[in-house]
């Protein structure tokens, strides 16, 4: 029975150490993830070569292509400033995985094959920050801490 107390104050201190390292590297991948997934929702409106490498955007309204760009881009901007991050998250895990499974997976079984890896690791890494929250450097922290 003692030694199971004695690892159960071992594992709490062990993670009370940790957890401020924590917070800031979740936070700090959350905010440069967000910034580079926001580049590629700009890529559907024509920015930084766009969708064809020539500057050609997605046409207006045009659905899945137009529609997902916004949502990438709204996306990015909310989980970047970290305001409804954990909705924001699942709402561009969802983005990307629909991108995969309609786009990339018809082309090919394997992510390397369809070239969907960035479609499916953005999908990953985004339902990452679904569970696990924001981290530091949030709004959605500043606004849990005034209720």
């Amino acid at each position: 029975m003692t030694t199971t107390i004695a690892r159960e104050t071992q594992t709490r201190t062990a993670a009370t150490r940790t957890a401020p390292v924590t917070g800031i590297v979740v936070g700090a991948s959350r905010v440069v993830i967000s910034f580079l997934f926001g580049f590629h929702g700009l890529q559907g409106f024509g920015f930084f070569g766009g969708i064809d490498g020539q500057g050609g955007g997605v046409p207006f309204g045009s659905f899945p292509g137009w529609w997902g760009s916004v949502l990438e881009l709204v996306g990015a901007v909310l989980l970047f400033a970290g305001l409804g991050s954990r909705a924001a998250a699942i709402l561009l895990s969802g983005v990307m995985a629909y991108a995969y499974f309609t786009v990339h997976a018809p082309m090919g079984l394997l992510p390397l094959q369809n070239m969907g890896e960035p479609a499916a690791v953005y999908a990953w890494i985004f339902l990452l920050f679904a569970a696990i929250g924001p981290g530091r450097f949030a709004v959605d922290n500043l606004i849990k801490r005034r209720r």
